[in-house]
């Protein structure tokens, strides 16, 4: 009974480190995806004078998010809310340069804490995977102390 308990864990333990390891190779995949999706659009928003001479370019959750919420004060000055820069008129007017401005800022801020988003999203895959491959780790260590311990001579006499 004890060598098939032991098995059961052993089958636990090498079944969560695969599926650790998915989540992890996902995770990274998946802020790759991000950091390569952000890239082309060179937003420097937020990013230091020094940081700008050296090329860089926002490609981490926490530029991003100094970005969008550089880009959200800009918009509420232009308008506080969707309704008072509407100002009355029921329907958006594209020929109007300020609504124009104003739903640009907006899209422009929601594709950054989109961004923040996935790479918050993509920290939390990654460690969920890290945390299976060391419950599978431990799961695998137990496995094999309870087979060697069905082993023992003492174990056998029971």
């Amino acid at each position: 009974m004890v060598r098939k308990l032991a098995l059961l864990v052993l089958i636990l333990g090498l079944v969560s480190i695969a599926i650790g390891g998915v989540f992890v190779s996902q995770g990274v995949a998946t802020k790759n995806l991000l950091v390569t999706a952000l890239q082309p659009e060179k937003i420097t928003l937020g990013i230091p004078s020094d940081k700008l001479a050296e090329g860089e370019i926002i490609d981490t959750a926490k530029e991003a998010q100094i970005a969008a919420d550089t880009i959200r004060e800009h918009r509420h000055t232009i308008a506080p809310t969707y309704g008072d820069l509407l100002a009355g008129s029921k329907h958006f007017d594209p020929t109007d340069p300020t609504q124009l401005t104003y739903t640009t800022a907006l899209t422009l801020e929601d594709y950054l804490y989109l961004a923040v988003l996935g790479f918050g999203v993509t920290q939390v895959v990654i460690g969920s995977g890290v945390f299976m491959i060391i419950a599978g780790i431990a799961f695998g260590g137990t496995g094999l102390a309870l087979l060697q311990g069905s082993k023992s001579p003492e174990t056998a006499t029971k």
